[in-house]
């Protein structure tokens, strides 16, 4: 049940982001963005082993289609649009190496469903999960049908539920899903407790074949599949310009593309192109990974079964455990994730954000797993999400000429989604949108975000007036 309070915040820092919003005009003008790229220091990025990027772009080249950003979704959307019309000409662009941005520095969860949308209504509520579940399944299929050297487990995921009276709401939900065909089981406090031992867990709900993945290792795995298409990737390659028109000229620090049509894959930095600066903001959520612990090790901590989990709590905990026996966490706190002024894309060292954050995940890991703070910390790093006010995503064409494509806006759902947005692309560029019409998200509105400075000013009131997580 929502808390009025914060139904009530919500709808007043809502009013004050729409009247602020007017003020674009101007204020777009006065604080201009500039792109920040740091190195992939997560443990996604190490496991993958030594990686060199492709050369950057050099010169003047043509393309029927161009991709701007090399994660999830320009992969997954240059191996679709490869399938359904091959014999276009395809040049992704990525302005550092693949998998640099969120794809490869995600807590690693594989999950159903979209943020945004609730459960009121049972057709959508079966498309939705529908969707979602063939998503999964077909970024399997795919490791399985290239023999892509990707560590993944889908033995489910958990939502754990820390009050007596939010276990009991969620028993009734996962009654209600169970009689729409959705397989959502519920573990009631005892059964959980022998199989996910976290302290002041009074039940949980449980996702059959969701899972966990490492993105880096997916995304980069798939760069000699797409190259053997045919597709031209050009890594430390930005983007630092788009002319739109019939033809759309990007340009880069070495080079220019033409392209008949443009695809925007680039989610939390998407504002530095000068698009969707007033629908989505980039968003830090810092994590950190385990050494690998011994099966024993993760007995005696309570995690015996299942691939994650994440809390209840306004703040969102998570948590997620690979084949070789880490444990990747984060969340948890208002230290936890942050805000940047004008959508930086770093965290500035010089501020200690980075740290306290740290220390807050720990702490909250502490939490649930009191023994966890003796086990050794391997890697440590944030990641930019792309987050909407109403944390659905965007999805859909733009431009006078109707030839630039975006899927953006995940809000902490992007494995699934942003694997799954490759093939909505590839639909949508093909001409048929019949799988995906009548979605909420799909060439839909979006309430503005203002400008600076009461972008930044809103996010420290929202964040802590209501504590609410990124996922809504």
């Amino acid at each position: 049940m929502a808390n009025p309070k914060q139904s009530l915040t919500f709808s007043l820092l809502q009013g004050g982001a729409a009247l602020t919003s007017r003020t674009w005009p101007i204020l777009g003008r006065v604080l201009p963005e500039r792109l920040e790229i740091d190195a992939n220091p997560s443990v996604w990025a190490d496991l993958v082993g030594p990686y060199t990027p492709s050369p950057p772009l050099e010169g003047v080249i043509n393309a029927d289609l161009a991709i701007i950003g090399g994660g999830f979704t320009g992969v997954s959307t240059a191996y679709y649009v490869g399938e359904r019309t091959p014999e276009r000409k395809v040049v992704l662009l990525e302005a550092a190496s693949l998998a640099n941005g969120a794809s490869g520095r995600n807590g690693g969860l594989a999950l159903n469903w979209v943020n945004g949308i609730d459960h009121s209504d049972p057709e959508l509520t079966r498309r939705i999960y529908t969707l979602t579940s063939e998503g999964l399944a077909a970024m399997r299929a795919l490791i399985a049908r290239h023999n892509l050297p990707v560590a993944h487990r889908h033995d489910g995921t958990l939502t754990i539920y820390t009050s007596n009276a939010r276990a009991e709401a969620a028993h009734a939900e996962a009654e209600y899903l169970n009689s729409l065909g959705i397989p959502v089981g519920f573990l009631g406090r005892e059964e959980l407790a022998a199989q996910f031992a976290a302290r002041g867990a009074c039940g949980a709900s449980l996702e059959p074949d969701t899972g966990q993945i490492n993105g880096a290792q997916l995304v980069r795995g798939m760069r000699p599949v797409l190259e053997q298409r045919g597709v031209r990737i050009y890594e430390q390659t930005p983007v630092l310009r788009v002319e739109p028109g019939r033809t759309i000229r990007l340009t880069t620090p070495q080079g220019e593309v033409r392209a008949r049509a443009v695809v925007l894959a680039t989610n939390g930095y998407t504002s530095k192109l000068g698009f969707f600066r007033d629908a989505l903001f980039p968003l830090h959520s810092s994590v950190f990974a385990t050494a690998p612990l011994t099966r024993d090790q993760q007995h005696a901590m309570g995690w015996r079964r299942y691939a994650g989990f994440s809390d209840d709590l306004d703040r969102i905990a998570y948590g997620s455990l690979t084949d070789d026996g880490r444990i990747v966490f984060g969340g948890g706190s208002n230290q936890s994730y942050a805000y940047c002024f004008n959508n930086r894309t770093t965290l500035p060292a010089a501020a200690g954000q980075a740290r306290r954050a740290q220390v807050a995940i720990a702490q909250t890991m502490d939490t649930y797993f009191p023994d966890a703070s003796a086990l050794p910390i391997s890697h440590r790093w944030s990641g930019v999400l792309g987050v909407t006010l109403d944390r659905r995503p965007l999805w859909g064409c733009t431009g006078e000429d109707r030839n630039i494509y975006y899927a953006l806006g995940y809000s902490g759902h992007g494995v699934t989604l942003a694997n799954l947005a490759g093939e909505f692309i590839a639909d949508l560029y093909a001409g048929d949108d019949s799988r995906w019409r009548g979605l909420p998200f799909y060439q839909g509105g979006y309430g503005a975000i203002p400008p600076e400075p009461f972008r930044w000013i809103g996010y420290q009131l929202f964040t802590r007036l209501t504590g609410q997580a990124p996922r809504g």
